[in-house]
């Protein structure tokens, strides 16, 4: 292995090349060594490290909906320019590197072995990553052709040995939680999302009909998905047939709900009165705004947040959003604002897309955010929940491609890979439960899997159906999650990718261990045996008390809360 073409050996070491000069030093620490300094000039892509490449690696895409999985190290990806020929923007949703896309393995932030693991500790300007060449793996830091006047700091690698790779993910975990010093939430959402049942065919009479509905269910959170605005950009306006954003938040908070609500903070559409109006605030290439992806029909471009006046309209809409009642946000297709391109000023996508972030984080307070479609290391600090995996679905197919491909199979793959995020980088959100018993593709074992996996995990659990087609099954599933949540839980098989196990010591209903077999729909639950409906008991973190669900005979749940630990 070499740091910046040298072997490994401690000391402080200066580099002056023409284009740049680079400061740095290696240290051995009792987990491993820290490489760290500063640059200034313009040092482009800058490679940090090189190593031969191990048989079998983890590696990590850069956004949440990307994939997390283990690969042998002949693999390479392919197709990835045939996928998207049509819609060449795709590419940004895949990799802020695309270049390297076609015929290499690509790892965003950390890769990770049997005996080994490198991980960037933040990504505060440059883009970490580590990619094939030839025999070897390359990891590099991508400041995208920026000069720096000033001396800038290098984003922190940490370099392990030993195993399980589960164990080292959890240190490199621990250290990116040091560095970075992300405020954990306490409290744990339960609560309801419209998406993955009426996506853009969201009515009002359908949220007006599922609030009454879900007096049934012990949620907290009720977020009304995309369907509501009236432009991917115009986030004030409602279109024809939903109320104004006031009375929506009222009609959710008057059930006792916290409101929720989603939009693409950093996306403007083509056909939006932002688009009309503002072309100057968005990103540009070769002197017109750039085309950040495709999506609800429509080129979608990014906001350019350098601009002063993006972020004083970011900040507005964010600040109208929360007086009108919302306390609870979901912020999606967040890699917009970090994708390349010509900016007000000069500085990394990294730096502008954080910047943004910083805007909605102070406007918010301490409002609920979830991130989705975000890039992941730079968003530390800034979100209290993320979306680590692609979008679920009513069906389970492990032949489809990673991303790009709503799948629950995939999205529960993630959950167990990126298990180590969770509470130290953000509460993991494994996107949504689906209960329903009728138009999915989905058996009860997979639908009982996704569920008791994601609450032995620990992890939010929101779920999306139609409540008129969840049986008492699909209760009883939902408040079993429940209750295995509250532990903390090691998982074992992250290099297997498809046999798990997950162990939790000291969940709401004890310790216990989870077998899961994503390929064969196969799963065995230990320690754990299922209580009467009844007495289903979990704590509520946020308030720090217990909470006790009833179910009475005309099927109402009754929600009682008290000081403390149930006696």
């Amino acid at each position: 292995m070499k740091i910046f073409c040298k072997k490994l050996k401690e000391g402080s070491f200066t580099v002056e090349e023409k284009k740049y000069s680079l400061e740095w030093m290696l240290e051995k620490t009792h987990l491993g060594w820290i490489v760290s300094g500063r640059v200034k000039g313009k040092p482009g892509r800058l490679e940090v490290v090189r190593f031969d490449i191990p048989k079998r690696l983890l590696i990590n895409n850069w956004q949440s909906w990307g994939p997390c999985k283990p690969v042998d190290k002949d693999f390479r990806l392919s197709g990835i320019k045939d996928l998207v020929k049509e819609n060449v923007e795709t590419l940004n949703i895949f990799s802020p590197v695309p270049d390297l896309l076609e015929g290499n393995i690509l790892s965003d932030y950390f890769i990770a072995w049997d005996e080994g693991l490198l991980g960037f500790l933040s990504s505060e300007i440059a883009h970490p990553f580590f990619v094939t060449e030839g025999a070897e793996m390359v990891g590099y830091l991508d400041f995208f052709e920026v000069t720096f006047e000033d001396w800038v700091p290098l984003e922190k690698l940490l370099i392990l040995e030993g195993s399980p790779v589960e164990l080292l993910l959890e240190i490199y975990a621990d250290s990116v939680k040091k560095e970075n010093g992300p405020e954990i939430p306490v409290w744990n959402p339960v609560g309801w999302c419209s998406w993955y049942q009426y996506f853009g065919d969201l009515k009002w009479s359908d949220v007006v009909r599922n609030l009454e509905l879900a007096r049934e269910f012990p949620f907290e959170v009720f977020q009304i998905d995309d369907a509501y605005e009236k432009d991917i950009g115009d986030w004030l306006e409602t279109k024809e047939g939903f109320p104004g954003l006031d009375h929506m938040a009222k009609s959710i908070k008057e059930r006792g709900y916290r409101a929720g609500i989603w939009l693409a903070p950093f996306s403007i559409s083509e056909t939006s009165s932002v688009f009309r109006e503002h072309r100057d605030w968005l990103v540009k290439e070769n002197g017109v705004p750039k085309v950040a992806y495709k999506n609800w029909g429509e080129r979608i471009y990014a906001l350019d947040l350098t601009d002063e006046d993006v972020l004083s309209w970011l900040t507005d809409l964010f600040r109208n959003l929360k007086k009108a009642g919302f306390d609870y946000f979901k912020i999606d297709f967040l890699f917009a604002g970090a994708i390349p391109g010509v900016r007000k000023k000069s500085v990394t996508p990294i730096q502008a897309y954080r910047e943004g972030m910083r805007v909605i984080r102070k406007a918010l307070g301490s409002s609920f955010i979830l991130g989705c479609g975000a890039p992941l290391l730079p968003s530390v600090g800034y979100v209290d929940g993320m979306r680590i995996g692609e979008d679920t679905a009513p069906f389970w197919n492990f032949d489809m491609p990673d991303i790009g491909f709503p799948n629950a199979y995939h999205a529960l793959r993630n959950a167990l890979t990126r298990f180590f995020m969770h509470r130290k980088f953000w509460l993991n959100d494994p996107d949504c439960l689906i209960l329903r018993h009728e138009d999915v593709n989905l058996t009860l074992d997979m639908r009982k899997m996704y569920a008791y996996v994601s609450g032995a995990l620990d992890n939010m659990l929101i779920e999306s159906d139609d409540l008129s087609k969840v049986d008492s099954e699909g209760k009883n599933i939902l408040l079993e999650s429940i209750n295995m949540r509250g532990g903390k839980s090691k998982v074992r098989g992250v290099l297997d990718g498809e046999r798990f196990i997950i162990e939790t010591e000291g969940s709401n209903v004890g310790n216990l261990k989870i077998f899961a077999n994503l390929s064969r729909n196969v799963w065995e639950v230990e320690g754990y045996e299922v209580p009467a409906a009844s007495s289903l008991i979990f704590k509520d973190e946020r308030r720090k008390l217990t909470k006790r669900t009833e179910q009475r005979a005309n099927g109402r749940l009754f929600h009682y809360y008290r000081e403390g630990d149930e006696g």
